[in-house]
């Protein structure tokens, strides 16, 4: 089964070359756009399995099948530059990180992708040799799991699951085994007749899409989403409520929902003049390229294929409408319509429009759930969340950029971000969601929050460099900005422009 080909880097300004469209399974593109030549629409329509795209839509997907399908020994250049002195820095390498090499790295995922098919090639093959008759169960691909990790898949609905085990013994396939199992225990695979072969090959690019070298937002932190996201999906609220429309919805935006994450914050972007900044115009630039992301690869694997094409393009903008909420710049506006809800009790399940609400906000919650884990969990992700941060400040040092806040590890600590992060974006978001869900599971996480707090207050007494003194009132403002670092967008603090203050999009980053 062919996994993915690849496409020869080429300017933006050129028009694609004949012998790229004329592949198997190629994109193709209205005729309108002026950046690319136009083929013949009779060649389009007969081209099998071909990809087609409104105008609004061609440079995105463009420099898709450049970014997330290419992936170049070397880097490859942005297809467009300012005349900024800083905009030479090959900002699309990012993911290798500072010292590692991009070969290595480009070479691991691709070689995990061939071995997992191959390994499913493998069973099919040795069942024909044994004489074994062939009967493709829904669960054929639980053959993969390890017995460990097929027992802790019976206790994926416990709060204190822990990821990063579950990511050594699937051999770090945690997102591809989780996402199959919950699809496939919710009965969605068959309910709406996913192709077994199509569905996995999903899963696979999906990770495959997710940096690995990003210390935080890579496919393990996607996995731990998805966890999150079915222990929200289980509370009696939703569970006697969301249809299996919504289930399927709420676990595929989990899992990708930071599809594609270059490992720097929005501000990044924009002030270096990044490509994917001017394409979504300054706002909601990361989410807009997860979810661009997503339904690229649902298109490229033809999931929902056999599908009307109105209900395709409906999941594809609902699965937007989920994504675009984790904008952090946004947390605000989420936050006090789910008050208002609240306070005159008109949150009505039955509505549709209601639903799809709560799982923007249950998504909203998985995604910065971290702190409500248990210490040893949440422990790994703070630090895993602050290296990130420490290394986009190092790269910004390195080129002579300004430091953004929170990002200079010489001046902050993993401690003090983590407290300004629960106190002003935490604790108010899950105090709301306790309010709407009072069950067990929501007295936990708010009790592991304040041990976790407390903890690294504890720890924040310990001695610490001069340079980490600073006056309160900054103190405060850096902490809160850790929201903003956490999903790659921009929050304030008080004295300073509010998130209400900042554009909505059409839509952690």
């Amino acid at each position: 089964m062919e996994v993915c080909y690849q496409l020869p880097v080429l300017p933006l300004d050129r028009p694609v070359p004949k012998h790229v469209l004329s592949r198997r399974g190629a994109i193709s593109f209205s005729s309108s756009s002026s950046l690319f030549g136009a083929p013949d629409p009779r060649q389009l329509s007969q081209r099998r399995g071909a990809i087609s795209y409104d105008s609004s839509d061609q440079t995105a997907l463009y420099i898709r099948m450049l970014d997330v399908r290419v992936r170049s020994q070397v880097g490859f250049e942005p297809e467009r530059r300012s005349s900024h002195p800083y905009l030479f820095i090959d900002f699309r390498t990012l993911h290798t990180r500072l010292g590692c090499g991009s070969a290595s790295a480009s070479a691991g995922p691709e070689r995990r992708v061939h071995r997992l098919l191959s390994f499913q090639r493998y069973l099919h093959s040795s069942r024909l040799l044994r004489g074994v008759p062939q009967q493709i169960p829904l669960h054929i691909l639980d053959e993969a799991y390890t017995g460990q990790a097929r027992c802790m898949l019976e206790k994926v609905g416990n709060w204190n699951f822990d990821i990063f085990l579950f990511d050594k013994l699937t051999n770090g396939n945690s997102l591809i085994t989780l996402t199959f199992h919950l699809l496939n225990q919710y009965g969605l695979v068959e309910l709406f007749q996913l192709d077994m072969v199509k569905l996995w090959r999903f899963l696979v690019m999906v990770q495959e899409d997710y940096h690995s070298d990003n210390p935080y937002h890579n496919a393990v932190h996607a996995a731990d989403v998805t966890q999150a996201m079915y222990c929200y999906l289980q509370e009696p609220m939703l569970a006697k409520s969301l249809t299996s429309y919504d289930i399927l919805l709420g676990l595929l935006a989990a899992a990708t929902h930071d599809l594609g994450h270059p490992g720097v914050n929005q501000p990044f972007l924009i002030k270096t003049g990044h490509y994917l900044a001017t394409l979504y115009r300054n706002t909601s630039v990361l989410e807009n390229h997860h979810w661009k992301s997503a339904v690229g690869l649902l298109r490229e694997t033809g999931l929902f294929s056999h599908l009307p094409a109105e209900d395709s393009l409906n999941l594809e903008r609902e699965l937007g409408s989920l994504i675009l909420a984790t904008d952090i710049s946004r947390q605000n506006g989420y936050l006090s319509r789910f008050r208002i809800h609240l306070d005159q009790e008109n949150l009505f399940l039955s509505n549709a429009s209601h639903r799809h609400f709560i799982l923007q906000m249950a998504l909203k919650c998985a995604d910065i759930c971290n702190p409500c884990r248990p210490w040893e969990l949440s422990k790994q992700w703070s630090e895993r969340v602050t290296e990130e941060f420490f290394q986009q400040g190092d790269i910004e040092k390195k080129h002579k950029l300004e430091v953004s806040p929170l990002c200079d590890r010489q001046k902050n600590t993993v401690g003090n971000i983590q407290i300004g992060f629960m106190t002003y974006v935490a604790e108010p978001l899950f105090a709301e969601w306790s309010r709407f869900s009072d069950t067990r599971l929501s007295q936990t996480m708010l009790g592991h929050m304040g041990l976790n707090k407390a903890s690294w207050g504890g720890l924040q007494q310990e001695p610490t460099p001069v340079s980490e003194e600073r006056e309160p009132s900054r103190a405060g403002t850096d902490t809160e900005d850790a929201a903003a670092r956490r999903n790659g967008n921009t929050a304030t603090a008080a004295g300073g422009p509010s998130s209400k203050e900042i554009p909505q999009g059409s839509r952690e980053s």
